[in-house]
């Protein structure tokens, strides 16, 4: 069974601790910017901080892209051969995720492999608030409803068309119902 890493952004606090627990466990140094994983934050509002790291995908375009065959798939997880990179950084253009990384001090593109030598991403073991998780691939795609789920959770209002007109739509407040249910309040 192939397992995969999803991300929940609004778990994500943007602590980093998922880069350092990378840098540590792949490069044996406490320096971030050495991570299989990078934490992205998008500001002003709403802030959102999303860790990115490698989709192993089915089809992937890194390895398609690599001009001299280093990359390869092991066990469903896309994998570097450290010996034959040229460095050319063809395979992290090539990434639509951005899920490659390079760094001046390493001649090999900067890859998730899973973790596969410790049987569970260090990333997702060390994440403090939950917002890195392993799971089956067959279970993947329940984490994208639940994160669209999520994402309409927090939304106060939405705006849309009807008919040539724009029209806003208020969603209840459900800290005040839930007041007043408390309360036997209305």
């Amino acid at each position: 069974m192939r397992y995969k890493i999803a991300v929940v952004p609004e778990k994500c606090s943007g602590c980093r601790i998922c880069e350092m627990a990378c840098a540590i466990h792949r490069q044996k140094i406490n320096n971030p910017k050495k991570a299989r994983i990078r934490v992205t934050t998008i500001y002003p509002h709403p802030v959102v901080r999303m860790p990115v790291v490698c989709n192993q995908c089915k089809d992937a375009k890194c390895l398609s892209a690599c001009p001299t065959d280093v990359i390869y798939r092991q066990n469903g997880v896309v994998k570097i051969h450290q010996d034959g990179c040229i460095g050319c950084h063809a395979c992290v253009d090539a990434c639509p995720f951005g899920a490659m990384y390079v760094h001046p001090d390493i001649d090999v593109p900067l890859k998730c492999d899973l973790c596969e030598d410790s049987g569970q991403p260090q990333c997702v073991k060390m994440c403090p608030t939950g917002a890195i998780v392993f799971m089956p691939e067959h279970v993947f795609g329940q984490a994208h409803r639940l994160n669209n789920v999520l994402s309409y959770t927090h939304m106060k209002e939405i705006e849309y068309i009807e008919h040539g007109e724009p029209k806003r739509l208020h969603y209840a407040d459900n800290n005040a119902a839930e007041g007043r249910d408390r309360t036997g309040d209305e």
